[in-house]
């Protein structure tokens, strides 16, 4: 008798069991069951529909050979039973025996499985607030809302829109909007950066000066209190701890909650995020339940605690050992460090590990080292700076986190893809500042920024580098308690001279041992180059003459402009 298989959701992770276990088990009876009638789509592709880079809503759900994966699609050409508008009601795991509930028809059916696999996903967080229920009010878990919000805006009926959240659907909704169609669109987060569980301090500001240079406006550290409105009229305002914002539509992108309650019903394991439990090999706390993708929590492997992490890429890993293990292997799911990419309009963000609050909250003892570097060598015609920061622990130097911003994506995102894996092997600062990356002019410096990032780091660890980044020098200096020591060329210093007269001292590196002088000892000087190691060679040639009143500043100049506008 042939194996049967259900498969309780069809968007990423269960089409990706259902096709790699026909492969690899051609009798096995396989159903997919979902809620919706539209399935195997690219969820994460929607702020793409929106702002036009995908242009119809099948690019979401068709093969790269552009065939629709529908009903039809998988039991014509893959063999995969496929019941839609049908919700899973409840496991009876004695029985063996699920009951689903046909939709369209108010019918209860029981489906015997000899293996399920919970695939239900995650459902967006409505927040407590009035006005969330009112007409124009989205959230984006699925291709109906794209649709919907897409069709608002291409008729005209949208000229302000408020985003609530700034995390990676928030920001990517916001780009859609302002980008393609001109909306005068505001991002209202509590938090106090863009993207904090993704992004420090440092990086997050460069992302969200990225958006306020393009138009959107930033309410950072708000809070939402009501959506003004009415059922006939739909969204008028959205009223924050900053005052009132007018609008035609908001999008919700407050975080999701994962859709535990099937198995939290039929007695299986939850975790203390309300995902489902399961081990290294997808199970279940039943042998024969598999689950994976956004209801489950998942290992951190640098903190070593569980978390959600729902990502598309994710589940489609977990989807295929879970169809190996079904087949009778042991193929294992680890864990993850949390990598992570992100386009926002003319940059790219990427990070892996923890951020220095995260860390922090770990109970680590965190350090990092902020660099800006060209992500080709310099002399290449299309080099661009990029900005990387690296943390570790400043006990024992294990690598916690990276972090990667820069205007060409495939430069940031093969950084940050390199060290990400060591973290599970508890890599040392040292492995990073001898970490082998490929050369060539085109793409990458001799020196690459990842071995220069972990070079800061050691020098900070080993108390040869004092630092300050750009941020705080920057809150230092307009509230004029430090001065500037630049040692950049007497050209490019000389504009800031004028503007702030003593408080900007100019001795380029090159003259700097003759004059060493002319540094004054009694008070603080922040050392400034174009992007941090001349300033630091500066700091060491004082350090040599007594002089440590002295801050390197992370990233130099060209860490300072992309956080914040120049300084003249």
């Amino acid at each position: 008798m042939s194996k049967r298989v259900i498969i309780i959701g069809a968007v990423a992770l269960g089409p990706k069991v259902a096709c790699r276990l026909r492969r690899i088990d051609p009798d096995a009876t396989i159903t997919l069951i979902d809620r919706d009638n539209l399935i195997s789509y690219g969820g994460c592709g929607i702020p793409y529909y929106v702002g036009g880079d995908v242009a119809d809503l099948e690019g979401l759900y068709s093969t790269i050979a552009h065939a629709i994966r529908d009903k039809a699609f998988f039991e014509m050409v893959k063999g995969i039973n496929v019941i839609t508008r049908a919700e899973a009601i409840s496991i009876d795991r004695k029985k063996k025996s699920l009951t689903i509930r046909h939709l369209d028809e108010n019918r209860d059916e029981d489906l015997p499985y000899d293996k399920l696999v919970i695939a239900t996903g995650a459902t967006p967080v409505q927040p407590p607030f009035p006005g969330v229920t009112l007409p124009q009010v989205f959230p984006v878990s699925n291709l109906h809302q794209a649709k919907a919000i897409k069709d608002m805006i291409s008729k005209g009926e949208v000229e302000n829109a408020v985003v609530i959240g700034a995390g990676a659907i928030g920001i990517e909704m916001a780009e859609a909007l302002t980008d393609l169609w001109a909306v005068d669109t505001t991002i209202v987060e509590m938090a106090e950066r863009v993207l904090p569980q993704a992004l420090g301090r440092n990086i997050a500001t460069i992302a969200q000066k990225q958006l306020t240079d393009h138009g959107v406006k930033m309410l950072i550290g708000e809070r939402v209190l009501r959506i003004n409105g009415t059922e006939e009229t739909g969204v008028e305002s959205v009223e924050t701890t900053a005052g009132t914002l007018p609008c035609q539509l908001v999008i919700l992108a407050t975080g999701i909650r994962p859709n535990s309650e099937l198995a939290a019903n039929a007695g299986l394991a939850i975790g203390k995020n309300r995902g489902i439990i399961v081990d290294q090999c997808m199970r279940t706390t039943d042998p024969d339940i598999y689950a994976g993708g956004d209801c489950i929590e998942v290992m951190n492997l640098v903190n070593g605690q569980t978390l959600l992490m729902p990502l598309g890429s994710l589940a489609n890993r977990q989807g295929r050992i879970i169809a190996s293990n079904i087949n009778g292997r042991c193929e294992q799911f680890k864990g993850t460090v949390g990598t992570f990419c992100i386009k926002v309009f003319e940059m790219a963000f990427a990070t892996a590990g923890l951020t220095f609050d995260q860390a922090k909250a770990a109970g680590f003892d965190p350090a990092y080292s902020t660099v800006a570097q060209s992500d080709r060598a310099h002399f290449y015609p299309d080099s661009e700076f990029m900005y990387m920061e690296l943390i570790a622990d400043r006990r024992t130097r294990r690598v916690l986190g990276v972090e990667a911003a820069g205007p060409q994506g495939d430069a940031v995102k093969s950084r940050v893809d390199a060290i990400a894996p060591l973290f599970q092997y508890r890599a040392d600062v040292s492995d990073i500042c001898t970490l082998e990356a490929g050369y060539s002019p085109p793409y990458a410096s001799a020196m690459d920024i990842i071995n220069n990032v972990a070079n800061s780091l050691d020098n900070i660890l080993e108390g040869t580098h004092n630092p300050i980044d750009a941020i705080e020098f920057i809150k230092k200096f307009e509230a004029k308690e430090t001065r500037v020591l630049d040692v950049r060329s007497k050209v490019q210093a000389d504009p800031f001279v004028e503007k702030y007269g003593d408080r900007w001292i100019n001795i380029p590196q090159d003259e700097l041992r003759q004059r060493t002088d002319e540094i004054p000892t009694d008070e603080e000087l922040c050392i400034l180059c174009g992007s941090g190691p001349r300033s630091y060679e500066a700091q060491l040639v004082l350090a040599a003459k007594g002089k440590n009143r002295t801050l390197n500043i992370q990233g130099g100049y060209g860490m300072i402009i992309a956080v914040h506008p120049p300084l003249i």
